[in-house]
C-alpha cells in the first residue's frame, strides 16, 4: 500500500525533528497555566501537540493547513459527485500531502478489502436491551472489534517501539472501514425493523454509508461525504479526541481508545449539541405554525436567553467568524433544498440570532458554527432520530483520532501523567502572588 510506505518514509525524518526540538528547545516555555484555568477544564491549555488539524480564529479549521473551502475544492471527487471522497481526507491526515485521485482511490479500496464486520460483532448488538441508547450500541461494537487488534497481538509477540505504528495503522484502516456498516446498522436494528441494506461494493465509504442508511435521494451520498469530513477532526483538544489520545497512551489499540473516545462524545456536552440546535430550530417553526417572521424570531431569541438558557449552535471558543463547517452544509442546502420550510427557519436565524447576541453583550463570537445546520440537514433526508446523530458523528471523528494515534505511536508520544495539587496549594500560591 503505497500510503503506508510514505508512512514509512516520512516518520523518521519527523522523529529527528522532534527530538532535535525537544533537545534543543526543550526548556522554552510555550504558556502559563491560571488557576482559572485549572479549576476550568485546562481551557486553552497549550499542552498537546497534533499536525492533522487546527482552529484558525480567522479561517476555521485547517486539515494540515487546508481550509474547508480548499480541502472540498482540490481533494478528488468520484465520479459525478460534488464532495470528495472521504479516504482522500484521509490520506491528507496521515501523510500531509494533497493525494492525487488514484490515492485517494487506494484509501477507499483498502477500506472496501477490509469492511466486513465479523458475524458476533452484531451478535453483540443484538444481545442488548431493544431500547438501549445508539451510543452504548456503538461503543460496544468497536470494543468487541479489539478483539482482532493486530497491534495487542504484536505487542505480546513483541516489536521495538520503531515498529509500534505499523500495527496502529493496520488496526486503525480495519476500524475505520468498518464503522460505517456498523453505524447504518445500528440504525436499521434500532429504528428500521432489522432491515439492513447490505453494502454495495461499488460505493465509495461516504456513499456506501448512505445506500446502507436505505435513503435513496442520490445528493445524500454527497452529504454523508461532507459530513463526514466536517466532523473528522478538531484539534487534539477537544474530549473526544483528548479521551482517545489519553487511552491510547497507555499503549492500548484503537480499539479500546476509541471506545473512549466514543463514550466521551456521548456526553451532553460534546456530541449532543448537533441535536439540540435542530430541537431549537424545531420549536421556532412549532411554534408560529411554519416559517416565522424576521421579528418573531427575534423575540423567540430573546425569550430563549431572558429564561436562562443558551441558543445552541452559535459561538465558538476559537473561532472569530462563521465557521466554515457552517458555511459548507449552509451551501449544500442552499443548492439542493432551497424551500425546505425548516432550512428557511435556519436562514432565518442565521440573519437574526447573531444580532441578539451582539445585543446582549455576552457573546464574542456571535456566529453559527457547524452544528446550528448540521442536523437539518439530516432531519430533510428522513433521519429524524435525534439519538443517531452522535453516532455519525463519532463515524466522522474516527477519521481524525485514528490518525492522530498512528502519529503519536510513530513519534513515541508518552503516556499522559498531568501532576495534580492541592486547593491549599493553590491558595498558597495566590496569596504569594498578592503579596
Amino acid at each position: 500500500m503505497e500510503m503506508r510506505e510514505k508512512l514509512n518514509q516520512i516518520i523518521p525524518e519527523w522523529r529527528e525533528r522532534v527530538r532535535a526540538l525537544v533537545k534543543d528547545s526543550g526548556d522554552v516555555k510555550v504558556g502559563e497555566v491560571t488557576i482559572a484555568q485549572v479549576y476550568g477544564g485546562m481551557r486553552s491549555v497549550k499542552s498537546l501537540v497534533t499536525d492533522i488539524s487546527f482552529v484558525d480564529p480567522n479561517e476555521g479549521i485547517r486539515f494540515r493547513g487546508y481550509t474547508i473551502p480548499e480541502v472540498l475544492k482540490t481533494l478528488p471527487k468520484p465520479k459525478g459527485a460534488s464532495i470528495p471522497y472521504v479516504g482522500g481526507l484521509y490520506y491528507l491526515s496521515l501523510i500531509g500531502e494533497l493525494p492525487t485521485t488514484e490515492q485517494a482511490e487506494e484509501v477507499e479500496k483498502e477500506w472496501k478489502l477490509r469492511s466486513e464486520v465479523p458475524d458476533f460483532v452484531f451478535e453483540v448488538l443484538r444481545a442488548m436491551p431493544a431500547d438501549a441508547h445508539p451510543m452504548m450500541l456503538f461503543s460496544q461494537a468497536i470494543l468487541a472489534l479489539q478483539y482482532g487488534s493486530i497491534f495487542a497481538q504484536r505487542y505480546q509477540e513483541g516489536m521495538t517501539k520503531e515498529e509500534y505504528w505499523m500495527p496502529m495503522l493496520e488496526d486503525s484502516l480495519n476500524l475505520t472501514a468498518k464503522l460505517p456498516t456498523i453505524a447504518a446498522y445500528i440504525y436499521s436494528m434500532k429504528y428500521k425493523g432489522g432491515e439492513f441494506v447490505e453494502p454495495d461494493p461499488e460505493l465509495d465509504w461516504g456513499a456506501n454509508f448512505a445506500h446502507m442508511m436505505g435513503i435513496s435521494a442520490p445528493d445524500y451520498k454527497d452529504l454523508s461525504r461532507l459530513y463526514f469530513i466536517l466532523h473528522s477532526d478538531h484539534e487534539s483538544g477537544n474530549a473526544s479526541a483528548h479521551a482517545t489520545h489519553l487511552a491510547a497512551s497507555t499503549l492500548s489499540d484503537i480499539y479500546y481508545a476509541f471506545s473512549a473516545g466514543v463514550n466521551s462524545l456521548a456526553g451532553p456536552l460534546h456530541g449532543l449539541a448537533n441535536q439540540e440546535c435542530l430541537r431549537w430550530l424545531l420549536g421556532v417553526y412549532e411554534a408560529f405554525g411554519g416559517v416565522p417572521t424576521k421579528e418573531q424570531v427575534r423575540n423567540y431569541a430573546w425569550d430563549t436567553l431572558n429564561s436562562g438558557q443558551v441558543i445552541p449552535g452559535y459561538g465558538h471558543a476559537v473561532l472569530r467568524k462563521p465557521d466554515p463547517r457552517y458555511t459548507a452544509q449552509y451551501e449544500f442546502a442552499e443548492e439542493q433544498l432551497p424551500d425546505d420550510e425548516l432550512f428557511q427557519v435556519a436562514k432565518i436565524v442565521n440573519e437574526i440570532v447573531p444580532q441578539v447576541l451582539l445585543e446582549q453583550g455576552k457573546a464574542k463570537n456571535p456566529w453559527a458554527n457547524v452544528d446550528a445546520i448540521s442536523g437539518t440537514l439530516q432531519y430533510y433526508y428522513g433521519v429524524r432520530e435525534f439519538d443517531f446523530y452522535t453516532v455519525m458523528f463519532g463515524v466522522g471523528r474516527s477519521l481524525g483520532v485514528t490518525a492522530n494515534a498512528v502519529w503519536a505511536r510513530a513519534l513515541g508520544q508518552p503516556i499522559e501523567r498531568p501532576k495534580s495539587l492541592t486547593t491549599a496549594m493553590l491558595e498558597e500560591m495566590a496569596r504569594k502572588d498578592k503579596s
